[in-house]
């Protein structure tokens, strides 16, 4: 066994014992977010970001969010959108950025009018500072993100190193949630999403992590598993993280690893070379195989209630009203806001207090869709182009980055279902921007 493998399978294990550290003594989970982030700045500013270390940190933080916060480890919300900036921060002073980045510089411009509408209108009861900074945290950590990806060089292998970096801390959230619900079976009494196999916390959010541990270990088993044990491994992890996604009964994370690998394995099978499409033609097969014996047994631990959930039925079998779990109501409401007031929109936090005052509903945006277009008018549309064109633009220019698509879908989807509660949606976009390449190998020659 070479000695990448090795260190591989020690860094998993090391972070298996770390969901067991978390289960066991939560308070160690705040001792883990000021190590994490202490380091990582230490590390950036140790190395000068010449391997582009930021990504690799910024991965690792986007995976043990969801852990943290399950733990009550981070001091604030938006902990792991901040930290991101910060390192992305560093990255731009140590390895500088692209000048053709313009467009996310007019993206954060775009932003503006919407925040001063917002400071001009917001009610005098709200906290205007929270309000502004949870709504536009996560687009801004995307922006500073984008600009420091954009056309960045980076091999194929660091690439698969970023992924690696994904893979750790999920592994931790894995073993965390097997320790706080055991037995499935037993906590699972109806369709609606369940807590308790979320480890207590956001179902949905857990889905979005856990349908993005399926990709990532996916990536992993086709990519960079050289030898058999670490392939066994890897292709255990993604059953493993398919199930525990399917069984929070929340359906947009596992939705999104299953289209997020249907581009994966579409792309690699248009860009290989005739002897390699079999091979990819198996590997769609055993995904197929494999995909529904993971749902068979998800059937059997819930007793067929997750066929019920994705049926749209609550536990008698019974059609529901809503098909989105009311998040139609949220939808309609932020339209007509911009059909409203469609060049500014309302202004960045105002959807909320407007559909409170129209609706009674209490509840903030689940699609940032629409709330970029409710609360940001026109502007908003035109961000939104500017996010969904220009990875593809640059795919078309770049195909070596395999990947860009997927990471494309993982943020389109998720941004539909989980906002950007998340610093994931916003760092794994960036990735879609980047320049790959493969080193080739020098050639030995003979006298």
């Amino acid at each position: 066994m070479k000695k990448e493998e090795l260190y591989y399978i020690y860094l998993l294990l090391f972070h298996a014992l770390l969901g067991v550290l978390l289960f066991v003594l939560p308070f160690v989970s705040k001792i883990c977010t000021l190590t994490i982030f202490s380091f990582g700045i230490y590390y950036i500013v140790k190395t000068k970001n010449k391997n582009n270390e930021v990504l690799i940190l910024s991965a690792y933080v986007v995976s043990i969010e969801v852990l943290l916060r399950m733990t009550d480890g981070i001091f604030f919300n938006e902990f792991g959108k901040y930290a991101i900036l910060i390192f992305m921060f560093l990255g731009m002073i140590y390895s500088g950025f692209s000048k053709n980045a313009l467009l996310y510089w007019m993206f954060l411009l775009l932003l503006i009018p919407s925040v001063i509408l917002a400071t001009l209108t917001l009610d005098f009861g709200t906290d205007i500072r929270k309000a502004i900074a949870f709504n536009l945290s996560g687009p801004v950590c995307l922006a500073f993100c984008s600009i420091y990806s954009y056309q960045r060089k980076m091999s194929f292998d660091r690439l698969m190193g970023v992924v690696t970096a994904f893979s750790l801390p999920l592994v931790a959230v894995a073993v965390y949630l097997f320790l706080y619900t055991p037995s499935v079976r037993a906590v699972v009494t109806g369709t609606q999403s369940n807590f308790e196999t979320s480890g207590g916390f956001g179902p949905n959010q857990v889905s979005t992590i856990l349908g993005l541990g399926v990709f990532i270990f996916f990536v992993q088993l086709v990519l960079n598993s050289k030898s058999r044990l670490i392939q066994l491994i890897n292709g255990g992890f993604v059953l493993v993280f398919a199930f525990r996604g399917i069984v929070t009964f929340s359906r947009g994370g596992i939705l999104t690893a299953v289209m997020m690998i249907f581009m994966f394995l579409t792309v690699l099978y248009f860009q290989a070379n005739g002897k390699t499409k079999p091979k990819i033609g198996m590997i769609i097969i055993l995904s197929f195989v494999a995909g529904l014996g993971v749902w068979g047994y998800s059937s059997l631990q819930t007793g067929g209630l997750i066929n019920k959930r994705y049926a749209n039925q609550d536990a008698r079998g019974r059609e529901k009203k809503s098909q989105l779990s009311g998040r139609e109501t949220l939808i309609a409401s932020e339209m007509q806001m911009f059909w409203e007031n469609p060049i500014l929109g309302v202004g960045v936090g105002r959807n909320k207090e407007i559909r409170e005052k129209e609706t009674g509903i209490v509840s903030a945006s689940h699609n940032e869709i629409t709330r970029m277009l409710a609360e940001h008018g026109s502007l908003g549309l035109i961000d939104l182009i500017i996010l969904f064109c220009t990875p593809i633009f640059l795919f078309m220019f770049n195909r070596q980055n395999i990947l860009a698509l997927s990471f494309l879908v993982f943020w389109l989807l998720t941004i539909n279902h989980a906002a950007m509660r998340l610093a994931a949606p916003a760092f794994v976009y960036a990735l879609s921007l980047l320049k790959v390449y493969t080193v080739e190998k020098p050639a030995v020659y003979r006298e």
